[in-house]
């Protein structure tokens, strides 16, 4: 069973690009805790290295589209991303050097900010985008 699922009701931003970047990283987060389910170190590593990398590009696409647009809210919002990037790479650094493991309570820990995040922060720049043509 997935750990989460994206539905456009509970998770859409009308920003196209953004939800389907948050389609990919439910994805890739139910991949990780299935390899953490099962044990595959290996597996955990590569997964958790890739939904990294797609989580900063996706933070990324957001900022550079806040900045380009004047969006009110964007330091508060970036101190948020750079939050989470702090965690996940203090982690993956331990994680690879072998002094911390995944576990379900990580994979947890991210889909509560996800379920956070994204409908109490990132819906707000959603309007706010649109109204600039972005959609």
């Amino acid at each position: 069973m997935a750990l989460i699922t994206w539905t456009a009701e509970e998770f859409g931003t009308n920003i196209s690009v953004a939800d389907e970047q948050h389609q990919n990283i439910f994805s890739l987060l139910n991949q990780l805790d299935d390899a953490v389910k099962s044990g595959d170190r290996s597996a955990t590593g590569s997964i958790l290295d890739e939904l990294i990398n797609v989580v900063v590009d996706h933070f990324k696409t957001e900022e550079d589209l806040m900045q380009q647009h004047g969006y009110p809210n964007f330091a508060a919002h970036k101190d948020a991303h750079d939050k989470l990037v702090a965690t996940c790479a203090d982690l993956q650094k331990k994680f690879h050097a072998g002094e911390a493991e995944v576990t379900p309570e990580t994979t947890q820990f991210v889909k509560d900010w996800l379920v956070n995040h994204i409908p109490k922060i990132d819906f707000d720049y959603g309007p706010f985008l649109n109204d600039k043509g972005v959609n």
